[in-house]
């Protein structure tokens, strides 16, 4: 069967009141490396919503007050970096429907069974994805609403910033599909402008926490390289798991007892993925490969970011370990284990030294070859906290994996399943079977 997705109004949604306008610039991380300036996808499946394009559209509106870049676009300053001009223009807003329920397309579990093109709001041609901020989509599953709006912009005053989409089912359910620019927010940052969304749509005047931007007071370390080398030629192959908890429970009680150190279910999940990974390429031995995984540093800014948080531009350190791909493969988990511990303990000291310059403390001069693995934790970002007023999300798809990057998320699963979920796309088609049954043994 074939599901349409009919798209109902798109329009600016600018701020509830005047804000302040001129440019702001962007700090040393989120310009290093160029590369962050890109739109990152995501689709976040809610079961249940009254009226949400209207009721989101309304509240995006207010929390555009206190957060009034996000309503602007990035240019190129007279030196060539990335700034954010404050136009006041908006977010680029889209309602639409789909006449199906989301039990029809499996919860919009991956693989998807709707394209994501079709969930996830465009820009109009005019509009260069680098300097949009935020998108968004509301999509309603099968509710045939008539477009609300009464503010429609001329064709050539399209944004250029921001652009949400809300997508609704028959069940009442609906689909929020966000593109935010990873130039201007992290992960926790977009997570944290959400939330004041969601705060604001239940009835709150303001956000709970006031944003702060302060980027101009991040230290600015010498630029010591290009983007990582990618080496990576045959396409990566998707891959979604569920692990049971009291497996993974199962796997920290057993490398206690062989190491003596408690871990956390983070570092035994990616040591797992790891070591399933290199067993199952089973290639060269002696290559060098890597762990990348993306760490949190707000703490370790505490001397210039307010304890209060706020912060929601992009404050995260790629921390590594780095092995053959022989010593990974016939290590035990709990030697991986600690790997995965001694880059955690080395951060702290590896962000100083990058942030003074040194370049052997670069994060971004990682070569990825096949056997590496990034790692990124969306568990603790604030996305499946998000409420509207109808409850949390079923669950969050991640739609940014490329197919030449070896990725693994880590994600919670739908409410109704006890376990851990794992997105990867880090093996090859040839591979892909026996990766997923190194996973599965214990």
């Amino acid at each position: 069967m074939r599901f349409s997705v009919t798209k109902l109004a798109q329009a600016m949604v600018p701020p509830y009141e005047a804000t302040p306008t001129g440019n702001l610039p962007l700090s040393s991380m989120d310009r290093n490396p160029r590369g962050l300036r890109y739109l990152y996808d995501s689709i976040h499946v809610f079961g249940h919503g009254d009226e949400p394009a209207k009721v989101i559209r309304e509240a995006l509106s207010r929390a555009l007050v206190p957060y009034y870049p996000v309503a602007g676009r990035i240019v190129d300053s007279h030196q060539g970096e990335p700034e954010v001009a404050c136009t006041g223009d908006g977010v680029w807003f889209v309602e639409a429907s789909v006449n199906c329920n989301l039990g029809d397309v499996n919860h919009l579990e991956r693989p998807l069974m709707i394209p994501k093109q079709a969930l996830l709001p465009c820009p109009s041609p005019e509009t260069k994805e680098k300097d949009a901020i935020l998108l968004v989509q509301v999509t309603s599953l099968g509710i045939i609403i008539l477009p609300f709006f009464a503010f429609v912009y001329p064709k050539a005053s399209y944004p250029r910033f921001t652009r949400i989409q809300v997508t609704g089912f028959t069940c009442g359910g609906f689909a929020l599909g966000i593109r935010f620019n990873h130039a201007f927010f992290d992960g926790i940052g977009v997570g944290q402008f959400l939330k004041a969304v969601a705060e604001i749509a239940k009835g709150l005047s303001r956000p709970a926490v006031e944003p702060i931007w302060c980027r101009e007071a991040i230290p600015n370390p010498p630029k010591l390289c290009k983007d990582p080398e990618l080496l990576i030629t045959a396409p990566l192959e998707l891959l979604v798991m569920d692990l049971s908890l009291d497996r993974v429970h199962q796997m920290q009680s057993q490398l206690t007892k062989e190491t003596a150190r408690t871990c956390t279910k983070f570092e035994v999940l990616t040591a797992k993925v790891w070591q399933s990974l290199i067993r199952a390429i089973n290639l060269d031995p002696h290559v060098e490969v890597c762990l990348v995984f993306t760490a949190n540093v707000r703490h370790l800014m505490h001397q210039i970011l307010p304890p209060e948080g706020g912060y929601y531009g992009n404050c995260m350190y790629r921390a590594t370990a780095t092995a053959t791909r022989g010593k990974i493969m016939n290590s035990s988990l709990g030697e991986i284990v600690s790997l995965i511990q001694e880059a955690k303990e080395e951060l702290p000291t590896r962000f100083s030294k990058w942030l003074m310059g040194d370049p052997e403390a670069d994060p971004f001069r990682v070569p990825l070859r096949y056997g590496s693995l990034w790692v990124t934790d969306w568990t603790r970002v604030g996305f499946f906290e998000l409420d509207f007023a109808w409850g949390r999300p079923l669950h969050v798809v991640p739609l940014s994996d490329s197919e030449f990057v070896p990725l693994c998320f880590m994600l919670k699963p739908p409410a109704d399943k006890q376990s851990a979920r794992l997105m990867t796309r880090c093996a090859a088609k040839e591979h892909l079977s026996r990766f997923h049954d190194e996973i599965n043994l214990i």
